[in-house]
């Protein structure tokens, strides 16, 4: 039995602080779940079996279980179950990943998965003194990004910021500054081009009451040359840094969702499969070198889907930083025309736990309008991990390539 996507749609993704910072993430992910599953007329939604769904964070507004009370806000009857999945950045690709589990082994027919993340709303949070009445001061600890309250014993080396983590990757491959600018502007044409040519009309849909309607963070008149002007942000000009607010992921607000059946539940549905998953991958290694994660994931799941890079039509790779993506693309030895046709997630981007389904949703489209039969989703994920999923296109199932 085979898991297939039959929908998908996300909000368009606001920049921190920006246009949907009034907007809880519970509301962000019930606006994605209402309008993915207006993808499906005939679907009674109680028939879906279980909401799975991504977020990093769960520590403020969404509740600990955001899956669930996403699912109910949206409407849903309340003998629909929900959960939540944590693996941070790949919150959203695992949530369907183990969707698809589910389906291919008879334990559901409909699945809706997908994932959400405030990151303008993230707490403060405070750790409970050992005892009562401590004397002196407690620091607040913001939620929003990276390490927090972390074990002493941890090793030093494995906690270093996202951005430390990407300059020791930039000096272990030799990717210099004016590769990750040119990368980085590269995302925002294609990013603008995509919202141009329409490509994202039926993928994005406004959050009611919010005034945005494209995502927030393009900027369609982005060189090589206007980046070369930012200053390194983790590391000095002195001490080799290259990685800039402007060839680094931002932080965003947003959610996306994408609804995944089995074959005979296009009945229920409503609605022609999509895509196939035919190939999942999971990779982890040393914390510091999470961005290169990705590789081995993307290599496993090739394997398990029996198919080489040579039959790889397109690769949508999360944009954590324009290194690491840099360092992957160079490691699969793909044509760097085939990753992130439409921009990525530096243009787009990464409200962390909501990245993984725009990355499937937008691999299934692209793979519909290239004719391609073959695609690859990967992303990178915080503290040394990578997932990845190979698609195939069902509207050129065993076409020859």
């Amino acid at each position: 039995m085979s898991a297939f996507l039959y929908a998908a749609t996300r909000t368009p993704f606001g920049r921190f602080n920006g246009a949907l910072a009034g907007v809880r993430p519970d509301d962000l992910a019930a606006a994605a779940i209402t309008s993915t599953l207006a993808g499906a007329p005939g679907l009674d939604h109680a028939a879906i079996d279980d909401v799975v769904w991504g977020n990093a964070n769960g520590a403020g507004e969404e509740n600990r279980n955001i899956g669930r009370m996403a699912a109910l806000l949206a409407g849903l009857p309340v003998s629909v179950p929900g959960t939540t999945v944590n693996r941070l950045c790949g919150s959203s690709l695992d949530a369907a990943m183990m969707a698809g589990r589910m389906i291919e082994s008879g334990d559901a027919d409909v699945v809706l998965t997908g994932g959400v993340e405030s990151m303008t709303r993230a707490p403060w949070v405070l750790p409970k003194p050992a005892k009562a009445f401590p004397v002196g001061d407690i620091t607040a600890v913001s939620t929003t990004l990276g390490w927090r309250l972390v074990n002493p014993r941890m090793p030093k080396e494995w906690t270093a910021s996202l951005g430390e983590a990407n300059e020791q990757l930039q000096e272990r491959f030799g990717i210099s500054r004016e590769e990750q600018d040119e990368f980085a502007a590269r995302s925002h044409q294609l990013a603008h081009q995509a919202w141009e040519s329409g490509f994202c009309d039926d993928l994005v849909v406004p959050v009611e009451g919010v005034d945005l309607t494209r995502d927030e963070g393009i900027r369609a008149g982005s060189t090589p040359e206007a980046l070369a002007g930012l200053k390194p942000v983790f590391r000095t000009p002195e001490q080799g840094g290259t990685i800039t607010a402007g060839n680094a992921s931002p932080l965003n607000d947003g959610a996306s969702a994408v609804l995944l059946g089995s074959e005979k539940a296009a009945a229920t549905i409503g609605a022609d499969p999509i895509a196939r998953i035919v190939g999942r991958g999971v990779m982890a290694l040393e914390p510091q070198g999470f961005g290169y994660a990705p590789v081995e994931a993307a290599n496993r799941a090739l394997a398990r889907a029996g198919i080489g890079w040579d039959q790889v039509g397109a690769v949508e790779l999360n944009e954590a930083f324009a290194v690491q993506s840099l360092a992957c693309i160079e490691a699969w030895k793909v044509d760097p025309g085939i990753v992130n046709q439409k921009g990525g997630a530096i243009a787009i981007g990464h409200p962390l736990g909501a990245s993984g389904g725009r990355i499937l949703a937008t691999l299934a489209k692209v793979l519909r309008e290239t004719r391609q039969r073959y695609g690859v989703a990967a992303i990178c994920i915080g503290v040394g991990q990578g997932l990845a999923v190979v698609l195939e296109n069902c509207d050129v199932t065993g076409a020859a390539q």
